[in-house]
């Protein structure tokens, strides 16, 4: 067998492995079971919210949970499950959307970083340590502030903060595998930079950027919802989990309920895609990763 030919095999069989990976790590499969659920309900939010979930009722301003409103109202009549439910779209939306380009964008800079070399490395090294000197919520601040806020403007806040971490980590990874004999074979078949980034370099790293996927995209779920806590992310009455504990904080001692709500969505969120990441990094190869991250 070829190098060529043990290479194509090797892909074949990467896909079927990594989930054979994920099936023996319990806590892995918890992780994934979380974020199913959560994507289960935000997908079925219309048909199982009993409400429209920006709409107001002044007669059951901060209703006890009862059969109409099974989690309560809020200040303004806002029945909690419904705003809770579509909460849960707009965090996965956002969240995955700008966590998904981020870590693209990252992987592509990595790959071409690591493959050119010398001075092409060297700027875009310095360059990403200039970004990463830079605090995440500061930076996330800056560009609201510059652009103004709104979801497409929080996702590209997002991709140009975590770009640069995802660059570092993927980077060291391709760097592990380009001395490998079948990049060796690729490059004296005469195949060009982009294609031996993904057909060779890429789905040997794949790991590895699947678990920074997963971390990534908890932090930045929380970040999110931190920003509308703040009041720079989502705008009323966009039904969001971090402007929901914003607005309803001041009645937690008569309305618990208000805000108990979107924080037990976005704990058990958060915790699911941490589940998940701590289970790829171990069924997939803690060893490596330890060697990739230092």
């Amino acid at each position: 067998m070829t190098v060529a030919e043990a290479s194509v095999q090797t892909r074949s069989r990467a896909f079927p492995r990594l989930v054979r990976s994920i099936a023996r790590s319990p806590t892995a499969c918890v992780g994934f079971g979380l974020i199913f659920l959560h994507v289960l309900l935000a997908l079925a939010a219309p048909l199982l919210s009993p409400y429209d979930p920006i709409a107001n009722d002044a007669m059951a301003t901060l209703s006890n949970p009862t059969g109409a409103h099974p989690l309560g109202t809020d200040a303004l009549g806002r029945d909690i499950l419904s705003r809770t439910l579509y909460g849960g779209q707009y965090a996965l939306v956002v969240s995955l959307v700008a966590t998904t380009l981020a870590v693209l964008l990252g992987s592509i800079i990595a790959g071409i970083a690591a493959f050119k070399g010398g001075i092409v490395d060297d700027v875009i090294t310095r360059v990403l340590d200039s970004v990463l000197a830079v605090p995440a919520i500061l930076a996330l601040l800056v560009v609201i502030t510059i652009f103004g806020s709104g979801p497409q403007i929080i996702i590209l806040a997002v991709v140009i903060v975590f770009t640069g971490g995802v660059t570092r980590i993927v980077r060291a990874a391709v760097m592990d595998v380009l001395p490998n004999d079948y990049i060796t074979a690729a490059r004296a078949r005469g195949e060009g930079m982009f294609s031996i980034l993904v057909r060779e370099v890429f789905p040997n790293v794949l790991d590895i950027i699947l678990v920074e996927f997963a971390m990534r995209a908890s932090w930045v779920m929380l970040l999110i919802s931190s920003l509308s806590f703040l009041g720079f992310g989502a705008n009323p009455p966009t039904p969001d989990w971090g402007l929901m504990v914003a607005e309803n904080r001041n009645l937690l001692s008569i309305a618990p309920w208000a805000t108990l709500a979107p924080i037990v969505a976005l704990a058990t969120l958060i915790v699911g895609l941490n589940l998940a990441a701590d289970g790829l990094s171990k069924s997939l190869g803690v060893d490596r990763m330890k060697d990739v991250l230092g």
